[in-house]
């Protein structure tokens, strides 16, 4: 039996158990290594072999530290999520001692490392967005959503710079009532409290304001070769509970213009809802997805063609036509954690790697 392939995934979502799971099931032996400053993280309980990161790295340290784990567990691909950029940017470094990196190169990173930049980005590539305002006064969120309600629409907003739906709300004009007190907490906030704290003292500020856009979120997950060339792409959509895939073009046509655009190599994900019925791009991930284990159920492997490409060899993910027809749902399950004295945190050692 050839000897196993080590893949490090540092700091990682919850979710990323099942991208585990994936490459477990790949046709080769892997040795799936993982890090987390969270000794109950599902993620350590599902590797081979876990450990517990050290707390407090700025990126430079966080990059010389990924370094010698590298080196020293002669890791041969490392999926960061966690200072992403930052340890983009010293690829050359990481092949020196072996390791290759399964993420998209510095620049396509940093395109996206605020959703304003992104929006940029999005937009230089002909490519269609929501309308959207950055405000950073109480005036400019007036004047965004008074610009919003004028066209009919329901304002919304959420930070300039966060992961997923991290503070999402949609704003209202209606007054604080005891209603909000009963039931499940709302996604609702009204828009005068918002605009109070915005005028408070000291009061740092950086938000995004668009319309509530129609459903459904369609989740467009991407393959991209080392020159950023799109392999397979394969849309998630999401409507409620129900879920189901698709190869349509009017999505998955300008995911493959912003994946080869921007050399968004190895595995990415843009996300799209839609304005007036027209798809449009809300936002770009240069990692993998939380949901792309999903894909399996079409017998697709997007994880272990991924590390395929790390290794310089050429995937060939399954055909597409299975994906017709299925739908599905979620569920949540249970997780057995690790025992808490294991794995053992590990020592800040010094390290020879020099950062230039």
């Amino acid at each position: 039996m050839s000897a196993p392939v080590r893949v490090w995934l540092n700091r990682t979502y919850a979710e990323n158990v099942f991208f585990i799971e994936q490459l477990r099931a790949a046709p080769r032996p892997v040795e799936v290594h993982a890090t987390h400053v969270d000794a109950d993280s599902p993620v350590l309980a599902a590797a081979d072999v876990a450990s517990l990161e050290p707390e407090g790295l700025a990126p430079d340290e966080y990059v010389a530290f990924a370094l010698e784990y590298c080196a020293r567990n002669a890791v041969d691909v490392f999926l960061p999520r966690l200072n992403q950029l930052a340890i983009s940017l010293h690829r050359k470094e990481f092949q020196e001692i072996g390791t290759a990196l399964a993420c998209p190169p510095a620049t396509a990173i940093a395109a996206f490392d605020s959703k304003v930049d992104g929006y940029a980005a999005i937009a230089s590539a002909g490519l269609p967005t929501p309308p959207w305002w950055q405000v950073r006064t109480a005036a400019e969120l007036l004047a965004a959503v008074t610009a919003i309600e004028a066209a009919d629409g329901v304002p919304c907003l959420k930070p300039a710079s966060g992961a997923g739906g991290e503070g999402f709300r949609v704003l209202t004009r209606e007054p604080f009532g005891l209603d909000g007190l009963t039931g499940w907490p709302s996604g609702h906030v009204q828009l005068d409290q918002v605009l109070t704290a915005m005028e408070a003292p000291g009061a740092a500020v950086d938000l995004l304001v668009m319309p509530y856009l129609e459903g459904p979120e369609v989740s467009v997950d991407c393959l991209a070769d080392l020159d950023g060339r799109l392999i397979t792409a394969v849309g998630r959509t999401k409507h409620r509970r129900r879920r189901s895939f698709t190869t349509a073009a009017r999505y998955l046509e300008p995911a493959r213009v912003l994946v080869e655009t921007l050399g968004m190599a190895y595995l990415s994900n843009v996300q799209f809802r839609h304005h007036h019925g027209e798809p449009v791009i809300i936002d770009v991930n240069t990692r993998p997805s939380g949901g792309l284990h999903q894909l399996s159920l079409a017998g697709l492997n997007l994880p272990w063609n991924a590390v395929q490409l790390a290794l310089g060899e050429i995937p060939v993910p399954g055909p597409a036509d299975k994906l017709a027809g299925i739908e599905y749902t979620l569920v949540a399950g249970v997780r057995p954690v690790l025992p808490r004295q294991v794995p053992q945190a590990l020592e800040r050692v010094p390290v020879a790697f020099d950062l230039v």
